[in-house]
């Protein structure tokens, strides 16, 4: 398995690029959100990568972070969504958005993403609001424990500390201890962090 890919951006044409990784031209599909983020061709880049292989190809996947790889793995293994549906829905919606449209059962903001039907779309609510409840990563309810609010800081404080390996549960108990209002998303990750190296 292919966990990452660290080299020089060689091309991008939605949805796909090149990256030479020491002389090696790795072509990856990557969806909208991580093509706002990549630099200008010629200069480095990194993404997290999913390799997925069929009997016809061997077809790699790159994203700007872990939480969207994460997301798009969650969403291959729901019945009837694929590698194409899944880089749709992360084209249409960041992961925070996904996330609050499971949360509040939201079906018409799936359904306007391309591709997307009502069918599929009523089974992600379904099977990713089961599959987010056991992970306890929906960021709403976090945001809600410490007291913030859904698109705040203090959520996309919760949101980066996830990413950074630390446990939701773990995660909601650090913010609880830390003043968040009037501090930044920044801020507020540094007292976290100072909490939770202190403990």
């Amino acid at each position: 398995m292919i966990g990452f890919l660290r080299g020089r951006l060689a091309g991008k044409h939605p949805p796909a690029l090149v990256i030479d990784v020491g002389g090696v031209g790795y072509e990856l599909e990557a969806p909208m959100s991580t093509f706002y983020q990549l630099p200008e061709v010629g200069q480095d880049v990194q993404l997290f990568t999913h390799l997925v292989v069929r009997e016809d190809a061997h077809l790699l996947y790159g994203f700007a972070s872990e939480s969207e790889r994460r997301l798009f793995r969650d969403l291959l293994r729901v019945s009837g969504v694929g590698p194409k549906i899944g880089l749709a829905l992360l084209s249409g919606m960041n992961v925070e958005a996904f996330l609050l449209c499971i949360e509040a059962q939201d079906v018409e903001s799936l359904v306007r993403v391309p591709g997307i039907g009502r069918k599929t779309a009523e089974r992600l609510l379904v099977e990713m609001r089961d599959r987010i409840r056991a992970l306890e990563e929906a960021p709403a309810a976090a945001a809600r424990a410490v007291g913030g609010s859904a698109r705040g800081p203090a959520a996309e404080a919760f949101a980066a500390m996830v990413t950074l390996g630390y446990r939701p549960v773990e995660v909601t108990r650090l913010l609880k201890q830390v003043e968040t209002q009037d501090l930044a998303t920044e801020e507020i990750i540094r007292e976290a962090l100072k909490l939770a190296v202190s403990k």
